[in-house]
């Protein structure tokens, strides 16, 4: 099949640091590449692909600083342009921008396949229920509950190159936090079982201007040597530290469609505690590779049990569920069915 792929501008094609859609657009376009597709993703000039690269900017759009949103929005749509202009030469456009796309992937001649990696909300619904062209796919079952009536064709989990993680066997004296410090992350939580338990808790997480406030209120106060904050982390630091801590917390307070960042820690064997919220309960197997809990009590006693854990197993479940080979198949399943002449149809589960 001719295949494009088309990916965000924010980060590169896998990312530098933060950004877990672009290390699942990475890892997809490999492996079809690998099984003999011809593929051209549209992404970053600096990205890192063995598919044909098209780009509009040399590099993320993070990175560039851009002044304003319309800067970063006049790009974003010539990538977007770029791709849909050039339909006739693909079998399927394979669209991970969603909803901003759907005004042009409504008029695409080429069957298109739109992967939500965001949450459906009261705002963006109405798009998905109007604009329904683009069979949309979900990266989780609950993700789909908040949209009924879109043109919802399947759920694929998303994967990686699990077993390229290593794996910590004996882990070191803390617990982890990884990702945005954001009030939906719910960083403070985890600051308040680390103090309850008086454990070190090591925050490996990136900071945005919008989040100051949170962080200034909610987060500095408490730093300290057993409270660190170690700001945005490369790949290899990253899985570094969760190959050796001791429990992964994960303490949501929104519906997450997908939390990539739990099935990397899994991935290196280290138990992952979440809150029970959107997709955990799709990616955690309590008591096989961590604990799915209702509050903060919760997460404090799962720590408390997390010896009884097999991290060997952690991982094992990790490279079973969530590899790159098991999601390209569901794209391929996928990409095939469209071709036959199966559009989708609106989900009626909800």
């Amino acid at each position: 099949m001719k295949i494009a792929q088309i990916a965000p501008l924010i980060e590169r094609v896998p990312p530098k640091r933060y950004g877990g859609t672009e290390r699942v657009i990475h890892a997809l376009t490999e492996e079809l590449v690998k099984r003999g597709h011809e593929v051209t993703l549209f992404a970053t000039g600096d990205s890192k692909t063995s598919a044909k690269l098209e780009s509009v900017f040399p590099r993320s759009l993070r990175e560039a600083r851009l002044k304003g949103i319309y800067s970063i929005n006049n790009w974003s749509m010539l990538n977007m342009g770029l791709a849909y202009g050039r339909q006739d030469e693909f079998d399927i456009i394979h669209d991970h921008l969603s909803p901003t796309s759907l005004p042009v992937s409504n008029i695409a001649r080429t069957p298109v396949v739109a992967t939500m990696h965001g949450a459906f909300t009261a705002e963006n619904r109405r798009l998905f229920q109007k604009l329904r062209n683009a069979g949309i796919v979900t990266i989780s079952e609950a993700q789909i509950f908040p949209a009924p009536g879109i043109n919802h064709i399947g759920t694929v989990y998303n994967g990686l190159n699990m077993e390229d993680y290593p794996f910590g066997a004996e882990p070191e004296d803390y617990l982890l936090f990884v990702g945005r410090i954001s009030i939906e992350k719910g960083v403070h939580h985890a600051i308040e079982v680390a103090q309850q338990l008086d454990r070190k808790l090591v925050i490996a997480a990136k900071l945005d201007a919008v989040d100051r406030p949170y962080f200034r209120e909610y987060i500095e106060p408490w730093l300290s040597e057993r409270i660190e904050w170690i700001g945005e982390v490369n790949e290899e630091r990253r899985n570094e530290l969760m190959s050796k801590a001791y429990a992964f917390l994960h303490p949501i307070t929104w519906r997450e469609p997908f939390g990539l960042t739990l099935i990397e820690a899994m991935a290196c064997g280290c138990p992952v505690i979440a809150m029970n919220k959107g997709s955990i309960p799709e990616i955690i197997k309590t008591g096989v590779t961590g604990y799915v809990v209702e509050d903060v009590e919760g997460m404090i006693d799962a720590v408390l049990a997390i010896d009884k854990i097999d991290r060997a197993a952690c991982r094992a479940r990790a490279l079973e569920m969530f590899n790159v080979e098991r999601m390209a198949d569901g794209y391929e399943a996928i990409y095939q069915r469209l071709l036959s002449g199966e559009n989708g149809r609106p989900s009626d589960r909800h």
